[in-house]
């Protein structure tokens, strides 16, 4: 497995992680033997970054990881756990809680679920904009004295942010979206983070299977995310579809898949870029490894970019009112 430097404060890791989100219902109902089997699939062939949250499926995700552990090895492997949105018992999100007694309350559940006696990577999911970023890592940094955490990572924050975050505590990595159709980041949070060495675990990389090669229009079904995410909807999926087709042909010349082509671009833009794909399947996870052995020359960067110009998606990468709690997108 090849691997990357994650930041100047962070480990080697994989040059590409498993995100475990759409395994606990995200993206409609996920089989829990497939899941299972496909992070044991991901472990054996050198995958050794696991993300997750502890608010995906209220704890269902850790849960599952946790599983999954007992019956591998938890050495080598890298945790990372986003924390701080509230959830209700309908599954509905009530903001987020940063404040450093929540961090720690947090932390204890993630790490009994995850059955585990630290996590490697520990981030607030969003900026909690009643709490200053300054006593949430505190807080974190108090965690990583104590040897419950390793290292401290944030998530979708701008590039402010993130230098008032790394004067407090060694910042590892950022966990934010990119994408060929989500490049935001481009402008001035990762100018920062490579500024400041810190690394980026890129989520998203196929925006939710859009750009994956294989979705098919109103393919989304009740319980998915993507029913009601902006670039799935009409009016905006048939314009996005039309870049995937574009996005086929120049795969096609390379004797690659969209997805692979997706995943390698994202990858070949930044040594410090970690795509992390949100594969809930071994054929998928199969898919996206192949990846790793496409290298992509100038002249296929350039094809790249002709068929998926920035800014070319239809539709935002969340709601209005999702965006509004990004403090990334401010």
């Amino acid at each position: 497995m090849k691997q990357r430097q994650l930041g100047q404060a962070g480990p080697r890791v994989s040059a590409i992680g498993l995100g475990c989100m759409g395994m606990s219902g995200m993206y409609g109902p996920a089989d829990r033997a497939e899941s299972i089997a496909t992070i044991h699939a991901a472990l054996d062939a050198g995958i050794d970054l696991l993300d997750t949250g502890d608010f995906y499926g209220m704890g269902h995700n850790e849960i599952l990881i946790g599983e999954a552990l007992r019956a591998a090895s938890r050495e080598g492997v890298l945790l990372s756990v986003k924390f701080g949105a509230l959830r209700d018992p309908a599954g509905g999100w009530s903001g987020y809680d940063s404040r450093p007694a929540a961090v720690k309350n947090f932390l204890a559940y993630s790490l009994q679920r995850l059955g585990v006696d630290h996590i490697d990577i520990y981030r607030p999911a969003r900026l909690d904009p009643a709490v200053p970023i300054e006593d949430t890592i505190g807080a974190i940094a108090d965690c990583v004295k104590a040897g419950w955490v390793g290292r401290i990572g944030l998530s979708e924050v701008g590039a402010d942010t993130i230098r008032r975050a790394a004067a407090v505590h060694p910042i590892c990595d950022l966990q934010i979206e990119y994408s060929l159709i989500s490049r935001g980041i481009e402008d001035a949070i990762l100018p920062a983070c490579r500024e400041l060495g810190i690394g980026i675990t890129a989520y998203g990389v196929l925006s939710r299977g859009l750009i994956s090669g294989h979705w098919t229009k109103g393919a989304a079904g009740a319980g998915d995310f993507r029913a009601v995410s902006p670039r799935f909807q009409a009016g905006n999926v048939d314009a996005n579809l039309a870049l995937v087709e574009a996005l086929r042909q120049v795969a096609e010349a390379r004797g690659a898949s969209v997805a692979q082509v997706a995943i390698a671009w994202v990858a070949a833009q930044d040594e410090s870029i970690v795509p992390v794909v949100g594969a809930r399947r071994r054929d998928r996870l199969a898919e996206a490894l192949g990846a790793l052995d496409l290298v992509l020359s100038e002249g296929d960067l350039a094809a790249i970019e002709r068929a998926v110009p920035r800014g070319a998606a239809a539709g935002g990468r969340y709601a209005p009112a999702q965006l509004a709690h990004l403090d990334s997108e401010r």
